[in-house]
């Protein structure tokens, strides 16, 4: 086992292409201060830790980074802590020699060697083996370390990223996590904002996904109308930019329909609880009519769902009229899957026609 998870993981994985400066970091105020921050540590070699909750961007981040920084020339070697058992991590971060264990038929480096004047970007450090802290807190140190089953002493200079998205202050009290290893890869510390934190960012983020996977694919996709977007700028996306990808992703390959999960636009709250005698009660007329308006947009999204989301169908299933369905769609703050609420063809009752390739 250890020699199939070592052959699958002999080399770096490739440097993806980077993200534009628009797209990775748009313009919300929290991303332009964050860009700044990153921009003075780019040429230093002191170590960074990313911290932010999964799918922020903690990668591309880190990518931008070593992009930016002396040490572009060298490979960007990215070690995911949490995906490699901490048996075979060891080996993995620092190569072994020949005979250093059963199957060990020739000498493999690991991938601190292979970051050799670029950076060694450690995913998920919190994640990483106790044993295996103290052996990287000796590297991170002096920049010197063994093969497994090695006496010789290698050095390396290369640049040290670390991100999780855990508290490590805490893990430290958990005793997870040694505080002298969180002392030395946090000498410069960058949080990123959760996708929630930054709305403002979401449209250019999707066009920049949809223009991707369109590539990737090799099928064309429908533009984003700007009520499509408006609609994505008020999900929750508890996933972060990750889920964003991935919505668009399921846009371009299989079409409206599958856009995005749908959940409640963050604009349509619980609804307000009635606390009678005191100032500033809600009045019980507030609270039924709310709690009619939710029943109501359930209602219509399930028959929308259950019409392939042909708004005529649904206006005559729901014994409406096709303007009043239009008024309420809108006002519940839900958006047709199927063409980004393009008129349906008067004559059949269906959809306008896709690109031909959808």
């Amino acid at each position: 086992m250890r020699q199939e998870l070592s052959a699958r993981n002999a080399n770096p994985e490739p440097s993806s292409h980077p993200l534009p400066d628009d797209v990775l970091f748009g313009r919300s105020p929290t991303m332009a201060e964050l860009r700044g921050r990153a921009g003075k540590i780019c040429n230093s070699n002191f170590p960074v830790l990313l911290q932010g909750d999964g799918g922020t961007g903690k990668e591309a981040l880190a990518r931008w980074i070593h992009a930016h920084s002396a040490f572009r020339a060298g490979e960007f070697v990215k070690v995911n802590c949490a995906a490699i058992p901490g048996t075979l991590l060891e080996s993995e971060l620092f190569g072994y020699e020949k005979g250093a264990f059963t199957g060990a038929r020739a000498a493999k480096p690991g991938r601190v060697e292979l970051a050799q004047n670029g950076t060694l970007y450690l995913d998920e450090i919190s994640d990483l083996d106790r044993m295996l802290q103290s052996k990287l807190l000796h590297f991170i140190q002096d920049g010197s370390f063994s093969r497994i089953g090695g006496e010789a002493e290698r050095s390396v200079d290369t640049r040290i990223i670390c991100s999780t998205h855990k508290d490590l202050e805490q893990e430290i009290t958990a005793g997870n996590f040694r505080s002298d290893l969180f002392y030395r890869i946090n000498v410069f510390q960058l949080r990123l904002p959760r996708l929630s934190e930054r709305r403002e960012d979401i449209p250019a983020l999707a066009e920049y996904f949809r223009t991707h996977y369109q590539k990737q694919f090799a099928k064309e996709s429908q533009p984003l109308g700007s009520e499509m977007v408006q609609y994505l700028q008020n999900l929750n996306w508890s996933g972060n930019i990750r889920e964003l990808s991935n919505g668009i992703a399921r846009y371009v390959l299989i079409g409206p329909e599958a856009v995005i999960e749908q959940e409640p636009p963050r604009k349509h709250a619980a609804p307000p609880q009635v606390n009678s005698g005191e100032a500033g009660a809600v009045p019980l007329k507030s609270v039924a009519k709310e709690a009619i308006r939710r029943v109501e947009r359930n209602v219509i999204l399930e028959t929308l769902r259950a019409n392939q989301w042909n708004r005529r169908k649904t206006a005559e299933a729901l014994k409406i009229s096709y303007r009043a369905l239009i008024y309420k769609i809108r006002d519940a703050g839900l958006i047709s899957r199927r063409a980004n609420l393009l008129t349906d063809t008067p004559q059949s009752g269906a959809p306008v026609p896709q690109s031909s390739t959808d």
